[in-house]
């Protein structure tokens, strides 16, 4: 049996028997996110960083995840000196995106219990503190004007860039911490992304972006780029996990979730978030898969 054809008849079995939208989104991350480096004998930021970190998660939330799905990516990931030779659609490789991303999701491996040795996200840690600009913040794509699932965006590349290092040693990065806080709480927010990637690190501290993310959302649920802007399903997610951490806001919350399972693909991922809309990329539907179903976990 194929790869697809099994994949086609997981599903199948789910629908029957009533699967929620997150057990068909973890169904279909289950098996692309280890298809890349099968199939391309490397591995992807895209499916070993987001798209193993949504079943990283789900894993440690106690929802069924094939463990060999994981196999490959948690074994790459216990390598952080090779994170350099990933390699996405066209052979791109960006090291800065792959060391936040891959930390991302290692980071998730040893919360979820999957790598037991900690001196290895330590050692990942230090290698992404040397990455941080000198105003706090980590930059993927400086040419990017908003962020995307491919390129994250300067705010959203640094709250994920924190996390991995406060995950690592809270009091050893301390300092890299702080400065990533401070830059967040002052640079202005001008995208959805960017005031929910803010709300993310500081909550209802900025007010401001607080705001912006509010008034940006449609009367579908969902959120785009920019206020008034057709929704997008990577907009979408990082502002409902954004809010998830404002417990305020749950009818906005339940609204978001409800735009993303109303979009969800038969296959259970979703259709790529590119800038501009309406492009294709296997590695942006990849991470866009990821992110939502990241936002479906954390508001079950």
């Amino acid at each position: 049996m194929g790869r697809r054809t099994a994949l086609s008849w997981w599903l199948g079995i789910g629908a029957v028997l009533g699967a929620t939208p997150e057990e068909r989104a973890i169904a279909y991350l289950a098996v692309e996110a280890p298809a890349w480096s099968k199939q391309n004998r490397c591995f992807s930021c895209h499916n070993n960083g987001d798209g193993a970190r949504a079943l990283y998660r789900a894993w440690e939330l106690g929802l069924r995840v094939p463990s060999e799905a994981m196999a490959d990516t948690t074994g790459w990931l216990a390598r952080p000196a090779e994170w350099g030779q990933s390699r996405d659609e066209g052979g791109a490789s960006d090291t800065r995106l792959a060391q936040i991303q891959f930390g991302a999701s290692l980071a998730g491996a040893v919360q979820a219990g999957l790598v037991e040795d900690r001196r290895i996200l330590f050692q990942a840690a230090e290698a992404l503190a040397a990455q941080q600009q000198p105003d706090g913040s980590w930059v993927v794509d400086a040419g990017s004007g908003v962020g995307s699932p491919a390129t994250y965006g300067k705010a959203l590349a640094t709250v994920m860039a924190s996390r991995t290092l406060a995950a690592a040693d809270a009091l050893r990065f301390a300092g890299p911490v702080a400065r990533a806080g401070r830059w967040l709480a002052e640079t202005p927010a001008k995208t959805i992304l960017d005031a929910a990637a803010v709300v993310m690190a500081l909550g209802d501290r900025r007010p401001e972006a607080l705001e912006l993310l509010l008034r940006g959302q449609g009367a579908e649920g969902g959120w785009g780029p920019y206020v008034n802007a057709p929704p997008e399903t990577f907009d979408t997610a990082v502002a409902v996990l954004a809010l998830a951490s404002v417990r305020h806001e749950r009818e906005r919350i339940g609204r978001g979730r409800q735009y993303l399972v109303r979009s969800q693909l038969p296959s259970g991922g979703w259709t790529e978030t590119t800038r501009p809309s309406g492009g294709r990329s296997y590695a942006q539907h990849i991470s866009t898969t990821a992110w939502a179903t990241l936002a479906l976990l954390e508001t079950r």
